[in-house]
């Protein structure tokens, strides 16, 4: 068989295995309704019930007192949904293929394991890029959500957000021998992240000793990325270069780790 055929005949079992996963993915609505929707709902709920979504984000500064409160607080729902995927949906589900025995079942086939991760990230990341668009459409039509001032340096910053997030949402899923265990791993990691992300107090109004720390960890500087080029701030530099350090150490170490049964 030639090397042609061969390419062909793993990119067809790939896809295969990748729209098997989309479906396994769609049968719980739950998980679906927040990785895909909840992000666009809670935008809009804030945007049409909260009183800070028509004022200025922050008075004080001359870039924040340009954009209204939901604005400002846009860029934090989209690392929440990052988070939501990467730290919690992912880790589950692939820990809990490991404690049903899928994966080690899967090693004694033609498929190694190694293709269901790739399903996994796939679908995640299609789910991400739906999520962001739905949250984007209706933030703009139904919250008035100002558009991204840097829209290119704004998809940069979601891709090496998603990246550093799935590296360490992949670590997890390494390592947990099942669904529970990934579940409370991952959720601990989800609720320190969201408040570093700003989740709970835009990162502007934190203290300045949080908000350096907060830089530091991947869904903070994940954060600061989305908002520098939504808000026109300058280049995010120093918190791309941190998006790309968790992503070139947490890929290394999940698969130096990775547990197959």
């Amino acid at each position: 068989m030639s090397s042609t055929s061969v390419t062909a005949s793993l990119t067809g079992a790939q896809a295969r295995l990748t729209t098997v996963e989309a479906r396994l993915f769609l049968r719980e609505p739950s998980g679906a309704f927040f990785a895909v929707l909840f992000p666009a709902v809670l935008l809009t709920v804030l945007g049409l019930v909260m009183p800070w979504a028509d004022v200025p984000f922050d008075d004080q500064d001359p870039i924040l007192s340009q954009i209204n409160g939901i604005t400002g607080y846009a860029p934090t729902v989209l690392a929440l949904a990052v988070a939501t995927v990467g730290l919690s949906s992912y880790p589950q589900t692939v820990a809990g293929y490991r404690g049903r025995g899928v994966l080690k079942r899967l090693s004694t086939t033609p498929v190694p394991p190694s293709r269901i991760l790739v399903a996994q990230v796939l679908v995640n990341l299609a789910a991400l890029l739906v999520a962001a668009v739905l949250m984007y459409v209706l933030g703009v039509t139904v919250v008035d959500v100002a558009a991204p001032a840097e829209p290119l340096v704004l998809l940069l910053a979601f891709l090496l957000t998603v990246l550093a997030t799935f590296a360490v949402g992949s670590v997890i899923a390494a390592l947990a021998p099942n669904a529970p265990a990934a579940t409370a791993w991952g959720m601990t990691v989800y609720f320190v992240s969201l408040f570093f992300a700003g989740v709970w107090l835009p990162l502007p109004l934190m203290p300045d000793a949080i908000q350096t720390i907060a830089g530091w960890t991947p869904l903070g500087a994940g954060s600061e990325a989305l908002a520098a080029a939504w808000y026109g701030q300058p280049f995010p530099t120093g918190s791309l270069l941190v998006l790309a350090a968790w992503t070139a150490v947490g890929v290394p170490v999940a698969a130096r780790f990775f547990r197959w049964s």
